[in-house]
C-alpha cells in the first residue's frame, strides 16, 4: 500500500491592511459601536503597538463606553505617552471621584479651555466655589457651550447669589434660555428668599423643557427624568412657603413613582423625612435606607450619591440620620455615625453639634459643653453657632454662669434686644446682679452711639429702668426715666418716673404727676376727700351657739351631694338604642319563673307489661329504693342541670346585667 502523502504546511492568514482596519474603525466611529472600536484598534495595536491614533481611539472608546478602569489601565499599560493622555488620565480619575490626583493630573496637561473646563469641574466638586467662579471668569469670551449654567451653579454654591443677575445681563442672556439655566437661577432666587419669583420660574422652566425634550422625540418617561429635579425643587419652594402638605404630596409622589435620578429621590426623601420630623419615625428610617450602600453594613450613601451629591446634601442626610435615630432611642447607632462625620466633612461644624446633641441625649451635658468650648477656641471663625449651641445646653442643665459667658462670646449680637434679655436673665439666675446691670449699661452705650434706622434704644433704656427699680437701683432707674421723658415723651415712661422719685421726693414727684393728662372719668371725684375717709368698717360676723354649729355642719355633710359619674357602658352598647330590656327574672332558676313549663311525663312508663302482680310492683320499689339510697348524687344532678338551664337564658341579657351593676 502506497504511503498517503503528506499534507501541505498551512498557510498563515495574512493580516488585513492598516488601511483597511482604519476604514472600518472610522466606519464603527461614526455609528458610535464603541465595542468595535476597541475590538479594532487592537487589532491595529498588534500590527502598529505605538499608533498615537488607534492608543487616542481605544482609551476615548472605554471612556464613551462608561468603561473607565479599563481606560485607566489602557493609558498606565501603553509604551508611549501622549501628550493628551493626562487629560484622559484626569477624567478617569474624576469620574471616579479621585479629585486630588485628578487634579494633579490636570496639571501636567497644557492649558486651554477643555483643561480650564475639567479643572472647573473638579473645584466644583472639591467646594472650591472661589476658584472655580474665577476660571468661568477667564472663559466669558469663549465659544465654550453652557457656560453660563454652570457658572450660575457655582455663584449659588458659592453664597454669592446677589451676582446671578449682573453675571446673565454681561452675558446678555436670559434666564429663560434653557430649562437647565432656569432651574440655576431659580435656585439663586430661592437663596436670595424670593420664593414666589423662584416658583414662577420653575413653572416657566418645566415648560420650556417639556417643549425641548418633545422636539427631541423622546418619551414621556425620558421627559419625567429629565425634569424630575426640577419638581423636586418645586416641591422645595412650596414647603418654604408654607404649603407643607402640598410638598408632601409632592416628595411622595416622586419617591412612589421612582421616576427621577437617584440625586432628586434622594432630596426627596431628606426633605420629606424633614418635613415629617420625629412623626413615625420608624418609617422615615426606612426612607433613609434606600439611599445606603447595600454592601455596607453600616449607614453609608450609595456610591452613586456620594458622587452626584453636593457636600451640604449629603451632610444634611447624615444629620438627619443620626436625629432619627436619637429619637428612636438607637444610641449605638447614632454613636456609630457621629464618630465617623469629622473625617467626611472636616470643615463643617455640624459634626460637633451633633456629638453634643448625642451626649445631651446620654445626660451628660457637662461633656458636651466641654467638647463645644474646645471646637470653639480651635476653629473661632466657626465658633457663633457652637457658642449658641453650648449657652443652650448649658441653660437647660442648670449652668446659667456657662450659658452666660459663652453668649457674651458672640461680640457682633451683644447689643440686639434678645441677646440683652437673655443675658440679663441669666446673670439674674446665677445672682450676678451687677453683672446684669453691667450688660445694661453696655447695650444703651451702643444704642446710644448708633447711627441706625431702627434705633432699639428707647427699648433698652426702658427695660433697663426698669430693673434697676425692681433691685433698688432708685437714682439710676429716675435718670433713665427723666431721660426717656425728654426724648420719647411718652406717658409710660412719665409714669415709671412719677413712681420711681415718689420711693425718694415726694414733692419732685408731685411736680412730674402735674405733667400727666387728667383722666376724663374723675373731674367729679374729690381725691382729698376719699383720702380723709376712714374707707369700709369692718363689720364682725354674729357668733353662733356651738349646738348650732354643729347641727348646721351635720346638716351640711347630710346635704353632701354625691357627685354624679358618667354611666360607663359595655363595648358596642348604644344608650340611645338599647333594644328590648332585660328580663327582670333572669336571676331565678328555671323552674322558679313564670314561663317555666315542666316536661310532660312518658306515658309509655305507666303502661303494664306482662301479667299483674309483683313484676311491676317491684320495678317501683327498685326505682324508689334507687331514689332513696342515693340522695346526692341525684341533688347533685338537678343541681347541676338547673345552672346550666340558667346560664344559657341568662346568656343574651349579660350585657344588660353588668350595665345595670355599674348604676
Amino acid at each position: 500500500m502506497a504511503p498517503k502523502p503528506k499534507p501541505a504546511p498551512s498557510q498563515p492568514t495574512p493580516r488585513p491592511a492598516l488601511e483597511d482596519l482604519f476604514t472600518t474603525l472610522n466606519r464603527h466611529i461614526q455609528a458610535s459601536a464603541f465595542d468595535n472600536v476597541v475590538k479594532f484598534t487592537d487589532q491595529i495595536l498588534a500590527i502598529a503597538p505605538d499608533d498615537e491614533d488607534a492608543l487616542r481611539c481605544k482609551v476615548v472608546a472605554l471612556i464613551k463606553n462608561d468603561h473607565v478602569e479599563d481606560a485607566l489601565s489602557a493609558i498606565k499599560s501603553s509604551r508611549k505617552q501622549l501628550d493628551d493622555f493626562h487629560f484622559f488620565k484626569a477624567y478617569c480619575l474624576y469620574r471616579q471621584n479621585k479629585l486630588d490626583e485628578a487634579l494633579e493630573s490636570l496639571k501636567r496637561q497644557a492649558r486651554n479651555d477643555e483643561t480650564m473646563l475639567l479643572e472647573c469641574q473638579i473645584l466644583y466638586r472639591l467646594g472650591k466655589m472661589d476658584a472655580c467662579i474665577d476660571i468661568y471668569q477667564k472663559l466669558q469670551n469663549s465659544k465654550v457651550d453652557n457656560m453660563e449654567i454652570n457658572s450660575v451653579a457655582a455663584l449659588v454654591m458659592a453664597g454669592r447669589s446677589s451676582e446671578v443677575q449682573g453675571m446673565l445681563d454681561s452675558l446678555r442672556v436670559k434666564a429663560t434660555s434653557s430649562f437647565e439655566l432656569a432651574f440655576n437661577t431659580a435656585c439663586s432666587l430661592i437663596a436670595r428668599n424670593k420664593y414666589t419669583d423662584a416658583e414662577q420660574l420653575l413653572l416657566s422652566g418645566r415648560r420650556i423643557g417639556q417643549e425641548v425634550l418633545m422636539e427631541d422625540n423622546l418619551a414621556d418617561d425620558e421627559i419625567e427624568l429629565e425634569l424630575s429635579p426640577i419638581a423636586v425643587q418645586l416641591a422645595y419652594v412650596q414647603q418654604l412657603l408654607g404649603r407643607k402638605q402640598d410638598a408632601i404630596e409632592a416628595y411622595t409622589d416622586t419617591i412612589k413613582r421612582d421616576m427621577a435620578d437617584e440625586s432628586s429621590i434622594a432630596v426627596a426623601v431628606n426633605n420629606l423625612v424633614s418635613l415629617k420630623g420625629p412623626k413615625d419615625v420608624s418609617d422615615s428610617l426606612r426612607k433613609l435606607d434606600r439611599l445606603k450602600d447595600k454592601e455596607s453594613q453600616s449607614f453609608r450613601l450609595a456610591r452613586g450619591l456620594d458622587v452626584k451629591l453636593s457636600a451640604k446634601e449629603k451632610e444634611a442626610i447624615y444629620a438627619n440620620r443620626i436625629l432619627l435615630l436619637l429619637h428612636a432611642n438607637k444610641i449605638e447607632q447614632a454613636r456609630e455615625l457621629v464618630s465617623a462625620l469629622p473625617d467626611m466633612f472636616p470643615e463643617s461644624v455640624i459634626p460637633v453639634l451633633l456629638q453634643a446633641a448625642l451626649l445631651v441625649r446620654e445626660n451628660k451635658a457637662g461633656r458636651a459643653e466641654e467638647i463645644l468650648a474646645q471646637f470653639a477656641s480651635k476653629f473661632p471663625e466657626k465658633s457663633k453657632v457652637v457658642h449658641l449651641a453650648r449657652a443652650q445646653v448649658a441653660a437647660a442643665a442648670g449652668h446659667p454662669h456657662i450659658a452666660a459667658d459663652s453668649l457674651a462670646k458672640i461680640s457682633d449680637i451683644q447689643h440686639m434686644p434678645a441677646t440683652v434679655a437673655t443675658l440679663v436673665s441669666l446673670k439674674e439666675r446665677a445672682g450676678d446682679i451687677d453683672g446684669a446691670a453691667a450688660v445694661l449699661d453696655a447695650a444703651t452705650k451702643w444704642w446710644s452711639n448708633a447711627m441706625t434706622e431702627d434705633n432699639k434704644l428707647n427699648i433698652i433704656m426702658q427695660e433697663a429702668a426698669s430693673f434697676k427699680l425692681r433691685h433698688g437701683k432708685e437714682e439710676e432707674a429716675a435718670q433713665l426715666y427723666e431721660k426717656l421723658v425728654k426724648s420719647q415723651g411718652s406717658v409710660e415712661a412719665l409714669v415709671g418716673l412719677v413712681t420711681t422719685v415718689a420711693r425718694m421726693d415726694v414733692d419732685k414727684a408731685e411736680l412730674y404727676e402735674k405733667q400727666l393728662k387728667a383722666l376724663p372719668g374723675l373731674k367729679g371725684i374729690d381725691v382729698d376727700s376719699l383720702e380723709r375717709t376712714s374707707g369700709v368698717k369692718h363689720v364682725e360676723a354674729p357668733r353662733v351657739g356651738v349646738s348650732e354649729t354643729y347641727e348646721e355642719g351635720k346638716n351640711k355633710t347630710k346635704t353632701k351631694k354625691k357627685r354624679k359619674r358618667k354611666p360607663r357602658y359595655p363595648k358596642g352598647f348604644d344608650p340611645a338604642n338599647p333594644g328590648p330590656p332585660p328580663d327582670p327574672e333572669r336571676w331565678l332558676p328555671k323552674r322558679e319563673r313564670s314561663t317555666f313549663r315542666p316536661k310532660r311525663k312518658d306515658k309509655r312508663a305507666a303502661q303494664v307489661r306482662g301479667s299483674q302482680g309483683a313484676v311491676v310492683r317491684d320495678k317501683h320499689e327498685s326505682g324508689a329504693s334507687s331514689n332513696t339510697s342515693n340522695p346526692k348524687s341525684n341533688q347533685g344532678t338537678s343541681k347541676g342541670s338547673g345552672h346550666n338551664a340558667v346560664s344559657e337564658q341568662t346568656k343574651p341579657s349579660s350585657k344588660s346585667s353588668r350595665k345595670k351593676s355599674r348604676n
